[in-house]
């Protein structure tokens, strides 16, 4: 990771759980979320009432928490906002989650649309940063805030 004084600016490579590019503002959520029950595909809105981010809306979004929190039915869900336009512009984690792999993998099969999956550092990170995620050098993540 490096950090310049002058700009704020943080730039880190990541793991690409599904490589793409992306940017927007980053959300950074305190809890992990459950995309079933946990997100309105129709909206991009958080509608878990248990979940610090309720009412918050994803959608177009850099998405920031540890990890995604089950069930195995989340990869649908993020499939299918995916498909509508109401997910994530891309979703950064600390640690990997195959539910959410498949979610976005199946989507760019069926749909032809592509939202990075990046496991990286994510401190640093806060809601409102406009993050970019490209392709580094040997197909590594670049995660940069701008």
């Amino acid at each position: 990771m490096t950090r310049s004084a002058e700009t704020d600016r943080i730039e880190r490579t990541g793991i690409f759980q599904l490589a793409g590019e992306a940017q927007g503002l980053a959300l950074v959520l305190p809890q992990a979320l459950s995309f079933w029950g946990g997100l309105d595909i129709e909206t991009g809105d958080i509608i878990d009432h248990s979940h610090p981010g309720l009412g918050q809306n994803v959608a177009g979004r850099i998405l920031v928490m540890a990890s995604g929190r089950g069930s195995s039915s989340s990869s649908s869900v993020l499939a299918e906002a995916i498909r509508r336009g109401t997910a994530p512009a891309g979703i950064i984690l600390e640690r990997p989650d195959p539910i959410l792999a498949v979610g976005a993998i199946v989507a760019e099969f069926l749909y032809d649309i592509s939202m990075p999956l990046v496991v990286c550092d994510m401190s640093g990170i806060a809601s409102g940063d406009r993050i970019a995620i490209s392709l580094g050098e040997d197909a590594q993540a670049m995660v940069s805030k701008i």
